[in-house]
């Protein structure tokens, strides 16, 4: 090949993956949403989540969207790892299509004359209606131009390329030679980042007589194995959820290989006679487009039973990092461009958050010993998530028309702030108690005490947003009750040191010890109000905040016909 025909193939490429990737971000981003609900309603089961692999793999025409996007799934709780691996089987079996497209299509229409109207039309939808996701449509469709005219010049790279001698040699040269062509298949992948592309340009040398049929389908398997590096790249640091799901995918696109490069000539045998039969013989791109197809097949005919197997062992690995508390369990960055996505898995993250805080407030309020040790250590995972909770929301993908998100995500922040809040108030709280021993100060008021006490521990069962039978109202009424017997007992404690009932010194420490009662059940209803508030950010109104000062200061108790308010918490604009 001259310097001109390497260069035009370069460029060749770069038109093919500017199509894919024109295309694929196009097309999720005209149907994101009506994709994710089919994706979430069509997964109940193993078969369903199948289909529902290939339909939208199909659709998009990139198997690593899907993929990540399944991740994001079983990241935000919507998926369970067995469904997410019928997903997978059927996204490897739908990116097939591009290698159909490729062999019907490229080599019997002249692509120049398809391409530049789908360019020109994409263009126009695309400008004049650039805010609507017909505009998005438009962008696919400009992709899908582009995606011809890069196949156009391949093939004409290749059709004048003639024979190499030296490449036929290997192929001649037995097993070992095909593996040095099935490593060709996995570097291509590798350095383009699209196992599409990899196909286009195997399929079109092949088609020009440039790689021989026996080759270029060991390049196939290889392309089929280089295609589980784009989720092996993007799952380093992610969650165990992302983990196990990109393992799914290595393992069945990795046995697939293997039993394809080792049944080699019984395969091609099986292409042969399946293309004399459906009057394709002597085309070797449809061959090899066949050939991606039944191997494939192969694939999930040889995984399926014992898909149950391979989930709980993988069940069963990367469990040290999210058995560890300071990490986030469900904030994957790989679903950050996805709004939805990332918005689901912060809000499972940020019940997990509320639900520590409220485990570290149950243990201070029942602590019966003086070790401050783990509640110290819940309050530096509480701040580890905060950070890693703020550093997530930053890198959300938002656009124009995403405003409930960018009214939503405060709350989330002010969730994350209020559970840190509880944790250092309830370590706060076992320190104070030890300087107080309420049988000590008086019967009277320790029973008193003792009794907020236990109704602050039901009311921390009330600000468990997850329930489901969870209530604002219910939870502001015990709020109210609390507030009421928290001021007659505060009230009580300043008559016995007045009176002479109370040391100035021990008024002051048991004062102490209820103030950080109160503060811990103040934050801990806070976080619950705005987890609820965020939860409902999928609504066009998000419900208006009210009650509390800027300045942190305790919210108040409001008597009106004889009835305490309801207590809650307005914005913090500060």
């Amino acid at each position: 090949m001259t310097l001109a025909a390497v260069l035009t193939f370069f460029g060749g490429i770069g038109l093919f993956l500017l199509g894919m990737r024109l295309m694929s971000d196009g097309l999720k981003v005209a149907a994101g949403e009506t994709l994710r609900q089919i994706l979430a309603a069509a997964t109940r089961s193993r078969i369903r989540g199948l289909a529902s692999g290939i339909l939208i793999t199909t659709l998009v025409q990139s198997s690593s969207a899907v993929i990540f996007a399944t991740v994001g799934f079983v990241n935000a709780g919507l998926l369970t790892l067995a469904q997410s691996v019928g997903v997978i089987y059927g996204s490897n079996l739908g990116t097939t299509l591009t290698s159909w497209i490729v062999a019907l299509v490229g080599f019997n229409i002249d692509l120049r004359a398809l391409a530049m109207p789908c360019i020109g039309a994409g263009m126009a939808l695309s400008v004049m209606l650039r805010q609507r996701p017909a505009g998005a449509l438009g962008q696919a469709i400009v992709g899908l131009g582009l995606f011809f005219l890069g196949i156009d010049i391949l093939r004409d790279t290749f059709a004048d390329a003639g024979s190499v001698d030296r490449l036929e040699a290997w192929a001649a040269m037995g097993p070992w030679g095909l593996l040095l062509f099935l490593a060709g298949g996995v570097g291509l992948t590798v350095l383009m980042q699209s196992s599409s592309a990899a196909l286009a340009v195997t399929l079109t040398a092949a088609a020009g007589g440039l790689v021989p049929l026996t080759a270029a389908a060991a390049m196939v398997i290889g392309a089929n194995v280089g295609t589980t590096s784009t989720a092996a790249f993007a799952v380093i640091g992610a969650t165990a959820a992302a983990k196990r799901a990109a393992t799914a995918h290595v393992v069945f696109n990795v046995v697939t290989a293997v039993v394809a490069f080792a049944g080699l000539p019984v395969l091609l045998w099986l292409v042969a006679q399946l293309s004399s039969a459906i009057g394709l013989a002597g085309y070797a791109a449809t061959s090899l487009a066949l050939f991606h197809t039944i191997t494939k097949l192969l694939g999930l005919l040889l995984m399926w039973p014992f898909t149950a197997l391979m989930v709980r062992r993988l069940e069963s690995l990367f469990r040290t990092r999210e058995e560890d508390e300071l990490q986030p369990r469900y904030l994957d960055r790989n679903v950050r461009s996805t709004p939805s996505l990332a918005m689901d898995a912060l809000a499972l993250e940020l019940h997990r958050v509320n639900g520590l805080a409220l485990r570290q407030a149950n243990a201070a309020i029942n602590a019966e010993n003086s070790d401050e040790r783990p509640l110290e250590q819940g309050i530096k995972t509480l701040e580890s998530l905060q950070l890693a909770i703020g550093e997530f929301m930053s890198g959300i993908s938002r656009g124009e028309g995403d405003s409930a998100i960018t009214q939503a995500l405060p709350h989330a922040l002010r969730v994350s702030h209020y559970a840190s809040e509880v944790a250092e108030r309830s370590a706060e709280l076992v320190h104070l108690q030890n300087r107080v021993h309420w049988e000590e100060v008086d019967a009277t008021l320790a029973g008193v005490y003792h009794q907020l006490r236990a109704d602050v521990v039901e009311l921390l069962d009330h600000c468990r947003v997850d329930d489901e039978d969870w209530r604002p109202q219910r939870l502001e009424a015990f709020r109210s009750d609390f507030e009421q017997s928290y001021q007659e007992l505060k009230g009580q404690v300043l008559r016995a040191g007045t009176v002479g009932g109370l040391s100035a010194r021990r008024m002051a420490a048991t004062l102490e010890v209820l103030s950080a009662l109160h503060r811990i059940v103040d934050q801990a209803t806070k976080a619950a109000l705005y987890l609820h508030r965020f939860a409902g950010y999928r609504e066009q109104d998000l419900p208006r905040d009210r009650a509390d000062s800027a300045d942190g200061s305790e919210p108040k108790v409001r008597e009106a016909h004889g009835k305490a308010s309801d207590s809650t918490v307005r914005e913090e604009d500060s």
